[in-house]
């Protein structure tokens, strides 16, 4: 297997440093060769400019493209595959039209997995050992009501006046905003159309405890299913959420006062110059150190006891070699580059290690021995990971 990486934006060098440092035939693909060169020239000779057409010419059936492109570039890269009889990762959210692939990549023999990075990525694997973890605990029972939150974000380690800083360009974090957040509260779904008009207070369980504000994102409810809840489960509350700091609302209110106004995409025009400015006035220096911060959790109740409560969290900055953000999300999709090629170069994996996805689209896995190893090789990259049990 030759691995295709294209892109070699901030979040996609550590993973790929890794892949090639750890013996793996890596060809690199980006728009810039320079910028590629900046980033990776020192280990890899293999940088070749971008082009769809050259990669099609270079892959062969059984390769594995991997795609840090901006996302509209995931599903022309993955029909290239399918038609080349080659495999695909990306870090991002599985669209309607990439899981339309799924039957053809099933006959073709071939693996597309997605939602490897961060969010959406090591959060699906803390929700998968949360889950787990509570269907063999002595307080385990089908008739507790749950409860299940999962909050990341990125956010300055020094916070500025925003309360966020930014590592690329802003337009993807504006249109998000424009986007309706669904959930579950008090055992109703609940949609809203402004995601920061759900904004809440959230303290999480560092040491020491931290509050932060944190908001629904996207639709939340599909993720039971992902995650293993039972269909009978009473499920009081599902939110997967966007975290930021204390004051964040407050800081942004003539930013969503002006997005509210927008339509998408009528007002593309408007939203790049909000992000245009955005970047000028707010983004990370050099060497300037970013933080992400990570809390997933699942309580169950019955009869107004607490039969079980955890949190897997976890809190990261940047350093002199990378950002937090870059680490997070570039070395498990990595780790999914060796999952499909089943090729384990950590010690961490166990020999033999059979291939944890079959052909088809797949998000990040679920099988607990790949979610146990993964999560470890998390917690290296970070200056904080904890497993919180609130009954102790």
């Amino acid at each position: 297997m030759t691995i295709h990486w294209c892109g070699t934006g901030l979040s996609a060098i550590p993973g790929l440093r890794q892949l090639i440092q750890s013996g793996a035939p890596v060809i690199v693909w980006n728009r810039t060769r320079a910028k590629a060169e900046a980033a990776i020239g020192d280990i890899q000779s293999d940088i070749r400019l971008f082009d769809l057409e050259k990669l099609a010419a270079v892959i062969k059936a059984g390769d594995c493209v991997v795609s840090m492109l901006p996302a509209d570039w995931h599903l022309p890269l993955a029909r290239l595959c399918l038609a080349q009889r080659a495999n695909f990762v990306s870090s991002s959210y599985i669209a309607p039209e990439m899981q339309a692939l799924d039957k053809d990549a099933k006959q073709a023999g071939v693996v597309f997995v997605n939602e490897v990075g961060l969010d959406p990525g090591i959060d699906h694997l803390m929700a998968h050992f949360l889950v787990d973890d509570y269907r063999n605990a002595p307080g385990y029972d089908r008739e507790n009501t749950l409860t299940f939150t999962s909050y990341c974000g990125g956010i300055p380690k020094t916070p500025n006046a925003l309360k966020y800083k930014f590592s690329w360009s802003p337009y993807g974090v504006l249109k998000a905003l424009l986007s309706p957040a669904k959930s579950r509260l008090d055992f109703k779904d609940v949609i809203v159309n402004h995601p920061w008009e759900a904004t809440s207070r959230y303290t999480a369980p560092l040491s020491p405890p931290e509050s932060f504000e944190v908001y629904p994102n996207r639709d939340s409810l599909p993720f039971m299913r992902a995650y293993g809840f039972d269909q009978d489960w009473q499920v009081k509350t599902f939110v997967r959420g966007t975290l930021r700091l204390e004051g964040w609302r407050a800081a942004w209110a003539d930013i969503f006062a002006e997005i509210a106004t927008l339509r998408f995409p009528q007002d593309t025009a408007r939203l790049h110059a909000m992000s245009e400015n955005l970047w000028a006035e707010n983004a990370y220096g050099d060497g300037e150190p970013d933080r992400v911060v990570l809390c997933v959790a699942l309580k169950a109740e019955r009869a107004g006891e607490t039969r079980y409560h955890k949190t897997y969290l976890l809190d990261a900055w940047g350093d002199t070699h990378s950002s937090a953000m870059a680490r997070l999300v570039s070395i498990p999709v990595s780790l999914a580059v060796k999952a499909v090629a089943n090729v384990h170069f950590s010690p961490n994996f166990p020999p033999n290690f059979p291939p944890n996805f079959p052909p088809g689209v797949h998000a990040a896995p679920s099988d607990m021995t790949l979610v146990r190893a993964w999560l470890a090789t998390v917690k290296n990259l970070t200056q904080y990971c904890q497993r919180v049990d609130h009954l102790l």
